[in-house]
């Protein structure tokens, strides 16, 4: 019989000894056990390359923006991004629609909202274009060169895809796809096919004067770039920026939560129980001259003012206690002193209800042309007699007009309270559709190395601390009309 006999020992005892299995076994199993190592290196191999190929959000495969360099490892991607958090296994059609908040009702007959007047600038915003002629392919090709990303929204307005070109600081890049997402999810097939190019840096790129903005009717058409703010100088588009969703890196939470926790923080101190001086916290060492030189304010008798440092790596170490936004209502004056740009920290300030002191702006956010000198602020300038003197006059002045002073500080946070989710929302929206309507191609869902977007994908990508900012700005679907757009000059 073939296979295993039992072999008796010389001493006759009985007892089996095996022989050894025939060669041809010993080589099936040699080739069997080589096959399972190649194949696993071919795997690993094909893993290890999906994964270093793998550009994200988060910037991993990314260098940083080469016009404003800044410390960015940009690491090796877990290995979710490759496989988990892919499109093709994330992205699929959900089980159930976003339903609106409960008990809300729609509309219906009633006269549509007014939006805020600041909702005029989308025009100007975009009047180069018009008089352009529109955005052709070889305009919005040009913007290229500064972007970090390119944006396409097709499908009816169902559909989003990111083409990734530099790393952004933090999650901004991650932050700034969710807000399409949920703009999307509020306004469900209303949102127009556009492509754009996004820069999710700071300062503003695209120079008025090279591009008609001196009345030159032989210069060339600006290339159309969104970013986070302008300048008068400048042809950028603003954007509302990331931290309305929220910023995990400073515990900032989305804005709907932070502004109610600021406008309850404010309630606890009444005008004439709160601190008679200036007060400013925030971070000096951004490349800003002007915060650098607001340090030497820090005086309560001379200049009335308490000007304060504040370091975000020592705050993250002891668990942000002493950075609350909603416990710097405390000073019947804040001052709002721009960064290496514009800052984030304006919607805060205004917030608290303190007469704002906003130093000599030279950078527009999308609503900050909401902003009206002696009405909701008070102008503080460099110029002429100093930044302390003028801090010092101001306080000065707000000391001897009481009633007007605390007025003037209602006023910034009612513009703040009427800054709500809805009107950013629909701020989004109405840019979207005055700039598709100057679009001269049809925009198509693009191929790799674009990737497609969607809310899974993200929430997969991101960490934990990001995933609980991101499930807390979620939107849902509007019961009502947009407001509507204040009239164009020419209309």
């Amino acid at each position: 019989m073939a296979g295993y006999t039992p072999e008796t020992t010389a001493g006759g005892a009985g007892r089996g000894r095996a022989r050894h299995p025939p060669l041809s076994s010993l080589v099936v199993s040699t080739i069997a056990a080589f096959s399972a190592v190649v194949v696993f290196a071919i795997l690993r191999s094909a893993y290890d390359g999906a994964v270093s190929r793998t550009t994200t959000l988060l910037g991993h495969n990314l260098e940083p923006t080469p016009w404003h360099p800044f410390p960015h490892d940009k690491g090796r991607p877990p290995a979710r991004a490759a496989f988990r958090c892919a499109p093709k296994l994330s992205c699929l059609p959900p089980l159930a629609q976003p339903q609106p908040e409960p008990g809300a009702n729609a509309s219906g007959g009633a006269t549509p909202r007014q939006c805020p007047a600041y909702f005029a600038a989308i025009r100007r915003d975009l009047a180069p274009w018009r008089r352009a002629g529109g955005v052709t392919r070889a305009l919005l090709e040009a913007a290229q060169q500064r972007a970090s990303m390119r944006v396409t929204i097709t499908g009816g307005g169902r559909r989003l895809h990111v083409e990734l070109y530099y790393a952004c600081v933090q999650s901004r890049a991650l932050f700034t796809a969710w807000s399409l997402l949920q703009l999307m999810r509020r306004y469900p097939g209303r949102v127009p096919d556009v492509e754009f190019m996004f820069d999710c840096m700071d300062r503003p790129a695209i120079n008025r004067t090279k591009h008609g903005g001196d009345g030159d009717p032989a210069a060339p058409p600006p290339p159309p770039l969104f970013r986070y703010c302008t300048t008068r100088d400048h042809f950028d588009v603003p954007f509302p920026d990331w931290s309305f969703w929220g910023w995990p890196e400073t515990n900032i939470e989305p804005w709907s939560k932070e502004f109610r926790n600021i406008k309850q923080g404010a309630k606890t101190r009444k005008w004439q129980d709160r601190v008679a001086t200036a007060y400013w916290k925030g971070n000096p060492d951004v490349a800003s001259p002007l915060r650098v030189a607001l340090l030497s304010c820090n005086d309560t008798n001379m200049w009335h003012a308490e000007i304060m440092r504040q370091n975000w790596d020592e705050e993250a170490k002891s668990g942000y206690q002493n950075s609350k936004l909603s416990s710097q209502c405390t000073h019947r004056y804040k001052i709002y002193a721009e960064g290496f740009a514009w800052s984030v920290s304006l919607k805060y300030i205004l917030s608290c209800g303190s007469m704002a002191l906003i130093i000599d702006p030279q950078y527009e956010d999308f609503f900050s042309r909401g902003l009206q000198p002696e009405v909701n602020f008070w102008p503080v300038h460099v110029a002429g007699g100093g930044m302390c003197e003028s801090i010092r006059d101001a306080v000065e002045w707000g000391e001897a007009h009481p009633a007007e002073a605390e007025t003037v500080g209602r006023r910034g946070q009612r513009l703040m309270q009427e800054l709500d989710m809805a009107a950013v929302y629909d701020y989004m929206l109405h840019l979207l559709d005055e700039y598709a309507r100057l679009m001269r191609f049809q925009p198509v869902a693009p191929p790799a190395p674009a990737q497609e977007v969607c809310e899974a994908s993200v929430l997969c990508l991101a960490g934990e601390k990001q995933r609980r900012f991101l499930e807390a700005s979620a939107a849902r679907p509007a019961v009502s009309e947009p407001c509507v757009m204040p009239p164009d000059a020419g209309e």
